[in-house]
């Protein structure tokens, strides 16, 4: 079952490919950003709340999950160029914010270079499994994953401040707008299939958007009270997400919330592997 791609139209696969090359010379032009160069490493502050950076070796966790992420969703959308390469591309910014998440943790002096070693350890005796049964409603789910993530990321920028720290600041600024970037993406992507396919991609996104839940974080041994850590400065919580997040995606997409009370057509939605759901 894992070999199993999803297939789209060639009308689909063609639009697909044009929005990665916009989103790819978009990115070349005005988002890259160098990890050595420009953040204000010095300006590290070892005094910031302790809770604080918690809530970034949490997030350092969730990135460090991309192998899983890339090696169990790549396979799906292979033949669909656009798909893949962004997908790839993405793999590559999502690496960078793991390591700027991770140095500016060892900059500051929260954690040691031992203890960043001993989280990876920890980590990698667990697997990640896709969210969910399908490539289509992996794309809705990677939607409003990118949008949680930039959400996340956008109120630990504000709580920071520019004079909280200014290289985490710094580094928050950076991997917010990737992560809005992402977010453009799919969401034009989802968009794509419900012009073409629009009961099964309801039907995906009332699923996702019904029982999201972040990923990863809940697979290590203090996930829970790392979800509270975040709740605690007010980063995320159920009432976040509906305002910042659920609503946000349906005026995105031109979605009623009333076509998400619906099921999907009775035209049977392709399920492409059975895999476990990360919560």
């Amino acid at each position: 079952m894992a070999s199993e791609m999803h297939s789209v139209s060639p009308e689909t696969a063609a639009a697909t490919y044009r929005l990665y090359r916009e989103f790819f010379d978009l990115a070349e032009k005005k988002r890259r950003w160098r990890l050595r160069d420009d953040i204000p490493w010095k300006q590290c502050n070892p005094s910031l709340d302790p809770a604080i950076a918690d809530v970034v070796e949490s997030f350092c966790a969730v990135e460090l999950f991309l192998p899983d992420y890339l090696g169990k969703f790549l396979p799906k959308i292979r033949a669909n160029r656009g798909s893949a390469w962004f997908t790839a591309n993405w793999g590559y910014e999502e690496s960078k914010h793991s390591l700027a998440l991770g140095d500016w943790l060892i900059h500051s002096r929260h954690r040691s270079e031992e203890q960043m070693a001993d989280l990876e350890s920890k980590l990698y005796e667990h697997e990640w499994n896709l969210p969910m049964d399908s490539a289509l409603g992996m794309v809705c789910y990677a939607m409003t994953q990118e949008l949680s993530t930039w959400l996340h990321y956008r109120n630990l920028r504000l709580l920071v401040g520019p004079g909280g720290d200014p290289a985490l600041y710094r580094l928050l600024t950076y991997i917010s707008v990737d992560e809005r970037a992402h977010y453009d993406f799919f969401r034009r992507i989802v968009k794509l299939h419900l012009a073409e396919e629009r009961p099964e991609t309801l039907e995906q996104l009332r699923r996702v958007l019904n029982e999201f839940a972040m990923p990863s974080v809940y697979l290590l041994a203090d996930g829970r009270r790392r979800i509270e850590a975040v709740k605690s400065l007010h980063l995320f919580d159920a009432e976040l997400y509906y305002q910042d997040v659920y609503l946000p995606i349906l005026a995105d997409l031109g979605v009623e919330r009333s076509e998400l009370r619906r099921r999907a057509s009775s035209r049977e939605i392709v399920v492409l592997s059975g895999a476990d759901v990360a919560v």
